[in-house]
C-alpha cells in the first residue's frame, strides 16, 4: 500500500484549499451556525467547482474518482474548519442511481446539479434506531393507490429535502420485508417538526410524521421486500465517510491547539514549554496518525475489492472516539476562549459528538466487528 497522493490528488486537493480560502471562511460558518442556516453559499460553491459531483459516475453528469480520493477530500475540507456533516451525499445519491427507476434517477440528478440534495433518509424511527428491523412504518395497497403510515425520526435535511427515501414494511406479510419509496415531501399527509439539538446546526433533524401518505406503484425504488439489501449497498463506505470527515475535524483542532501553545503565556513561559501540555499533543498526533493509517487502508481496501465489512466497523468505531478525545483535549488546551462560541473548537466540539450516534453506534460497530472476528476464526 503506497497512501502518496498522486499528482492528480495533489491538484484536486489543491484547488479545494484554494476554493475553502474564498469561500469558506470562519467567519461564515459561524454565523451559519449561530442562526443555524444551511451555508448555501459554500455548497454552491463546491459545485461550481466539481466537488458536488466527485464520486458520481460520469454517465450521470459526475466525476468518477476511487474510495481513497473521497476520502483525502472529506478530510480536506473538515481540516480547514468545514462543518463534517455536509460532505458525502454522493454516496447516498448513489444508492438512487443504482436501484431507482430512470425518473427517479433523473428528478434526483436535478436536484444534485443544482447543489441540492434531493431526499432525506426515512429509516430512523422512535423505536427503530439501531435495531432497524423494529421500522414499524407500513405500506398498504388501495384502489390503485399505495398508502404510507409512520413516525420517522432524527432525519436530517428533512425540512429542505424535496423528497424523502422511505423505509416501510408490508403488513401481510409473513415475514417482516421492508420496501423503500420514493415520497415527495410535499405530498398531503406529510407534517415535518425539527427537533432541538446540541450540535449540527447547519443543517435541520426532524420528527416526520405520515398520515395516509398517498403514492403509486411508479413510486417504489428497486425491488419490493429488498429494501435492507438496497440500503446496504453502500452503508459500509458510508460509515467510513464519516469517519474521514470526523478525522479531518480531529486535526482541525489540533492545528489550532498547538497555535495556541506557542502563543499563549501562562507563568512567564509559551504553555507549549510544559510537558503535560507537550503530552496531550502527543497523544493527540497519535491518535490523528492511527485514524488516517485506518481510514485510509480500508478505503485502499475497497478500491482492490477487498472486503470491508470488519475493517469499516473498527475504523467508525475508533475514529468516532478518537477524534472526539482529540477534540475535547484541543478544547482542554485552549482553556476557557476554548469553551467560547467565539472559537470554532467549540462547534467542532459539539459536532464531533455525534458521530459516536450518527451512521451506526460504537455499540453497533462493537456489534458488526466482533461478530465478524467471530465467524472469520470459526472457520
Amino acid at each position: 500500500m503506497d497512501f502518496k497522493k498522486t499528482e492528480e490528488q495533489e491538484l484536486l486537493l489543491e484547488s479545494l484549499r484554494e476554493l475553502i480560502a474564498r469561500d469558506g471562511s470562519e467567519e461564515y460558518f459561524r454565523e451559519c451556525d449561530e442562526k443555524h442556516h444551511y451555508p448555501e453559499r459554500f455548497m454552491k460553491a463546491l459545485l461550481d467547482g466539481g466537488f458536488g459531483l466527485l464520486g458520481i459516475p460520469e454517465q450521470y453528469g459526475g466525476t468518477e474518482v476511487d474510495n481513497l480520493t473521497l476520502m483525502m477530500v472529506a478530510e480536506e475540507l473538515t481540516k480547514a474548519g468545514v462543518p463534517s456533516y455536509l460532505y458525502g451525499n454522493a454516496l447516498p445519491v448513489d444508492d438512487m442511481l443504482t436501484f431507482g427507476s430512470e425518473e427517479q434517477k433523473k428528478i434526483t440528478m436535478e436536484y444534485v446539479k443544482q447543489g441540492i440534495m434531493p431526499f432525506c433518509l426515512g429509516f430512523s424511527e422512535p423505536q427503530a434506531g439501531s435495531d432497524s428491523s423494529a421500522i414499524a412504518t407500513t405500506y398498504t395497497r388501495s384502489k390503485g393507490k399505495v398508502y404510507i403510515n409512520g413516525h420517522k425520526t432524527f432525519i436530517t435535511g428533512a425540512s429542505r429535502s424535496p423528497y424523502m427515501l422511505c423505509m416501510a414494511r408490508d403488513p401481510a406479510a409473513t415475514d417482516p420485508t421492508f420496501t423503500m419509496w420514493f415520497l415527495p415531501m410535499n405530498a398531503p399527509g406529510i407534517t415535518v417538526e425539527p427537533l432541538p439539538k446540541l450540535g449540527m446546526n447547519m443543517v435541520d433533524s426532524c420528527e416526520v410524521y405520515l398520515d395516509n401518505v398517498a403514492v403509486t406503484e411508479q413510486d417504489l425504488v428497486g425491488v419490493e421486500g429488498k429494501g435492507f439489501v438496497q440500503l446496504m449497498k453502500n452503508f459500509e463506505i458510508e460509515r467510513l465517510m464519516l469517519a474521514a470527515a470526523t478525522m479531518g475535524a480531529a486535526e482541525c483542532a489540533f492545528a489550532d491547539a498547538v497555535r495556541y501553545a506557542n502563543q499563549r503565556l501562562q507563568f512567564g513561559k509559551k504553555i507549549g514549554q510544559f510537558q503535560l501540555i507537550q503530552e496531550k499533543l502527543t497523544y493527540m498526533a497519535i491518535k490523528i496518525e492511527n485514524m488516517r493509517n485506518m481510514i485510509y487502508k480500508t478505503a485502499w481496501e475497497k478500491d482492490n475489492g477487498i472486503s470491508i465489512k470488519i475493517s469499516s466497523a473498527l475504523a467508525k468505531l475508533y475514529c468516532a472516539q478518537a477524534a472526539f478525545e482529540v477534540i475535547d483535549a484541543a478544547m482542554q488546551i485552549l482553556g476557557g476562549i476554548g469553551y467560547t462560541t467565539d472559537h470554532r473548537i467549540s462547534r467542532l466540539w459539539r459536532d464531533a459528538r455525534v458521530q459516536r450516534i450518527a451512521g451506526g453506534t460504537d455499540e453497533i460497530m462493537v456489534h458488526i466487528a466482533g461478530r465478524a472476528i467471530l465467524k472469520e476464526y470459526a472457520k
